[in-house]
């Protein structure tokens, strides 16, 4: 019986890594593609701040996907693991994914403060959007971002599992584990970007309603106004995929981990935490793959500006 629950949940990973990571990792890819060219093809999009924190996100939402999602596929749908035999792509891997995935948070939450501040009514206010101090803020969050991840480096290894004799790449500092579960895991890329969107997002959206009442231009008000309804988007999938694809399956993997802990007898038990884990990853990057794709839906110029683009990139290709 044990050995074949243990086909069963192999099985059942493998397809889903296959049939739902390959679609949403190509998806994914075509979706920040053209994200980056609308954003930087479109003239009112370059001249907004918010637009080029939006555009550095599908940068890294991209890097992500390929870094990430890819690999994740290799190794649950084709048990293809390159970081069993290299200790440096392992560790480079967590580093990569980690970096992205903090700095598409940061990305987020910089744009929705950065909507709120332009909107506002208070012309001193309205000076904190501009691209020079996007450019000093993006830098310096990348550096911290990077500093901060050189951790993974220090402390991920190659442990043999005493079940499987399978070697994996985990934590092996008590310390900085306990950091991970409890702090970046929950606080940093959990509960305080969804605070942050949540109190900016719903000031830019109240300060959008206002906008009628202004005397502004026209395409700066439109402007505005696909730009904070592109912000609460994200934010109302930030919530989403905090509540039914991160927070719950990530409780499930704690409580199976924390069954996993305490005994090593049961390999159904042990094959039931890989499941778990396995799919909880590819979960978890794919929601990185919806946010490019409904970065395609929110604005109404998209297809024409894209058309427009690859119009022009293919007649300065042709002689």
């Amino acid at each position: 019986m044990s050995t074949s629950t243990t086909s069963i949940f192999t099985f059942v990973a493998q397809q889903v890594s296959i049939y739902f990571g390959i679609p949403m990792l190509i998806a994914g890819v075509i979706g920040g593609i053209l994200n980056i060219i609308v954003f930087l093809s479109l003239q009112t999009f370059r001249k907004s701040s918010c637009a080029f924190y939006l555009t550095i996100m599908s940068i890294f939402n991209t890097g992500l996907l390929v870094a990430g999602l890819f690999s994740r596929i290799m190794i649950s749908g084709f048990t293809i693991d390159w970081g069993q035999s290299s200790l440096f792509y392992c560790k480079f891997r967590l580093f990569l994914l980690n970096t992205f995935t903090l700095m598409s948070l940061i990305c987020i939450c910089l744009a929705t403060i950065d909507q709120y501040f332009a909107t506002c009514t208070y012309p001193r206010w309205q000076q904190w959007c501009n691209f020079k101090l996007a450019y000093r803020l993006i830098i310096s969050f990348v550096l911290i971002a990077i500093l901060h991840n050189i951790q993974y480096y220090l402390f991920y290894n190659h442990i043999q599992s005493p079940i499987t004799g399978k070697i994996s790449c985990i934590i092996t500092n008590d310390i900085f584990e306990k950091y991970v579960s409890y702090w970046f895991n929950l606080v940093f890329i959990g509960f305080l970007p969804i605070i942050i969107t949540v109190f900016f997002g719903s000031l830019a959206y109240y300060n959008v309603r206002q906008l009628t009442y202004r005397t502004l231009p026209l395409v700066r008000r439109e402007l505005d106004k696909q730009l904070t309804c592109s912000n609460l988007e994200h934010l109302l999938q930030i919530e989403f995929q905090t509540t039914f694809i991160n927070d719950e399956p990530f409780k499930l993997g704690q409580l199976s981990l924390l069954s996993h802990s305490i005994s090593y007898i049961d390999t159904c038990k042990f094959i039931f935490n890989e499941f778990i884990a396995n799919n909880n990853k590819t979960l978890f990057i794919d929601q990185h793959t919806l946010k490019l794709i409904f970065n395609c839906t929110q604005y109404d110029t998209f297809a024409w500006e894209l058309v427009k683009s690859i119009r022009s990139l293919s007649q300065s290709s042709c002689p």
